[in-house]
């Protein structure tokens, strides 16, 4: 054999290794279906190869990885179950939309909270179909939430709350046209009136702040289910006395708002848990009766001039 020949054999054997080693065989795959194992193999290394995913071991079966789960027809990967936990940063590749089936089909929670992911809350996240919960707080999301978050027609809960997301609350928001969230936005700087829009749907939790404007189109009565109401730390500022209170609510919080007038003697037959009427102007006498007799002097303390027990005794301070 000359010196050529064998030249030739020995670079082609070269080349075959060295693309061994770089594209895994199917058979090193199992069950894990190569495209799949291309996504979550990106992720993992745009998230930095956090700790929690060692066992993402190359050229092994994906479907056995930790924190992963699968189709158990298809071998397809359909959740993700605590990929973005500890001590990651960055932002949520957009990669996770390489992932067919985890988009359209399969994923119901995606639980992002208490990491120091940053960037803008990623578009894509209204192609997750079938989500029923989604929560992205205690993070460094920041820029404006993206409208299309109301595309979710299975979401029951949505949570960006103590995030430094900025804007407005999107009009949009007012329009989902399936199961109403549960909608967690406070601790954010996002600012401006509240949609007008959302007085429409059935909320059953409610919480923001540092907006402003009239809040009483979410205390209409044909409301049902709304349970939670939370308004503190707001610049809202509406006449109390003509608001309508929901029979299904059990906790309400207008304390740091500019809201004014007297307290409505229908809150009388609420099932309200110790609620907070606190830093405000209102003024009157407290409703005689019911749950708020129960509750704590604190929980009226720095109105205008609100009177009548539970406050016997203790002196107003005017705002």
């Amino acid at each position: 054999m000359n010196i050529q020949l064998k030249f030739l054999i020995y670079s082609l054997f070269l080349l075959f290794l060295s693309t061994t080693q770089i594209s895994p065989s199917l058979g090193a795959l199992g069950k894990c279906n190569p495209s799949d194992y291309e996504a979550l193999t990106n992720i993992k290394k745009s998230l930095n190869n956090p700790y929690h995913l060692a066992s993402w071991v190359p050229n092994t079966d994906c479907c056995n990885w930790f924190v992963v789960e699968s189709d158990p027809r298809t071998n397809r990967i359909n959740q993700l179950i605590t990929v973005f936990q500890g001590n990651i940063s960055g932002q949520i590749p957009s990669l996770v939309g390489d992932l067919p089936y985890l988009e359209t089909l399969h994923l119901k929670m995606l639980r992002l909270s208490w990491t120091d992911l940053s960037g803008h809350i990623p578009n894509f996240l209204n192609q997750l179909a079938n989500l029923t919960f989604l929560e992205l707080s205690f993070n460094q999301f920041s820029g404006s939430i993206p409208p299309n978050l109301s595309d979710l027609k299975n979401l029951g809960a949505l949570h960006l709350d103590r995030n430094q997301l900025m804007g407005s609350i999107p009009e949009s928001f007012g329009k989902f046209t399936g199961s109403i969230p549960d909608l967690y936005l406070s601790h954010n700087q996002i600012s401006g009136p509240i949609p007008i829009s959302l007085g429409d749907l059935d909320f059953e939790v409610i919480d923001f702040n540092k907006l402003v404007g009239d809040a009483s189109t979410l205390f209409r009565p044909n409301h049902r289910l709304t349970k939670t109401i939370d308004l503190s730390s707001n610049q809202l500022e509406f006449d109390l006395t003509k608001v309508k209170f929901l029979k299904s609510l059990s906790y309400l919080d207008t304390s740091h708002n500019k809201i004014f007038g007297g307290i409505p003697e229908d809150i009388i037959g609420l099932d309200l848990q110790p609620a907070s009427l606190t830093v405000g102007q209102l003024c009157g006498q407290i409703p005689n009766g019911g749950k708020l007799q129960s509750f704590d002097n604190t929980s009226f303390f720095h109105n205008r001039c609100l009177c009548g027990p539970p406050l016997v005794g203790f002196k107003q301070v005017n705002e």
